[in-house]
């Protein structure tokens, strides 16, 4: 797996605008549909973000008031700039049409290292993570923030709980797949996603409860098979934490800074479809 890196992908950032399907179990892909509040149980600190006028993605509470999610739900991948905080919010547990708690953003802090290139640039996973602040803390004893951990060795089982557009009404579960690779700040996952899943939360099993260890950035195709991209936590996490507390680089609402970053300076496994590079399929 460690020569199939250098092979070309074909890489699509999965951040997604709401649209209309049935949610369904997957048994190919041993995706199991959470549909009923018992099904669900233990994982309502995940939730859906609904993003500006139609985007989508996935976060999972951190703290009471801490969401963690990918970098790239909080551009505007039409013009390059930030969303705007207020324009984004965090329902814990959503499921068939109601949500365990709802918040709106009050500001938020990407990855100052994470490079976004516009939708006909190459893909960068390494540093797709932003954080982001609550109006208020959610505190219910059914809703419990996840602890975080280091990210697993290769050959490690993993999860994913996620929404995705065709699933955008209940989460889905992954209870098993495996990190098939780590390169550069980066997870390859075989781990099944799609549009909506980005900022989803990958667990591990650290001392019999599930933690995060990374977060789903992509979805790939690498020697014919589909599989799925994560970014590294332990220091840019620490990074964001420190920004959150100091208020740097804080996107507070009303402001919308241009973002359009340089590619390469060793910033992580970039990912490229050909002379041109991968492109951004804008959902």
């Amino acid at each position: 797996m460690g020569n199939g890196l250098k092979a070309l992908f074909l890489a699509i950032a999965l951040a997604a605008p709401v649209s209309v399907s049935a949610d369904e179990d997957d048994a190919a892909t041993g995706l199991t549909a959470l549909m009923t509040a018992y099904e669900a149980r233990g994982w309502e600190g995940v939730g859906r973000l609904n993003i500006g006028y139609g985007g989508m993605c996935t976060g999972a509470l951190i703290s009471p008031r801490l969401v963690l999610t990918a970098a790239h739900c909080m551009i505007d991948q039409r013009t390059g700039g930030d969303i705007e905080a207020r324009d984004v919010t965090f329902l814990a547990g959503w499921r068939n049409g109601r949500a365990s708690a709802s918040r709106k953003v009050r500001r938020a802090v990407v990855h100052p290292r994470y490079e976004y290139n516009g939708p006909g640039g190459e893909l960068s996973v390494a540093n797709d993570l932003a954080l982001l602040e609550l109006v208020s803390e959610i505190r219910l004893a059914h809703i419990q923030p996840f602890k975080t951990a280091s990210r697993p060795r290769k050959g490690a089982s993993v999860g994913v709980v996620s929404y995705a557009h065709d699933r955008q009404n209940s989460l889905s579960l992954q209870e098993e797949c495996h990190v098939l690779a780590r390169r550069d700040g980066a997870l390859v996952l075989s781990c099944d996603v799609d549009f909506g899943s980005s900022g989803a939360p990958v667990f591990a099993d650290v001392d019999g409860e599930p933690q995060i260890v990374s977060v789903v950035s992509a979805k790939a195709m690498i020697r014919g098979r589909k599989v799925s991209l994560g970014t590294n936590l332990e220091k840019p996490l620490d990074e964001l934490m420190d920004m959150m507390a100091s208020g740097d680089a804080v996107l507070n609402a009303g402001t919308t800074t241009a973002r359009r970053l340089s590619v390469g300076g060793g910033n992580g496994l970039a990912l490229s479809g050909g002379d041109s590079g991968a492109k951004f399929v804008k959902p």
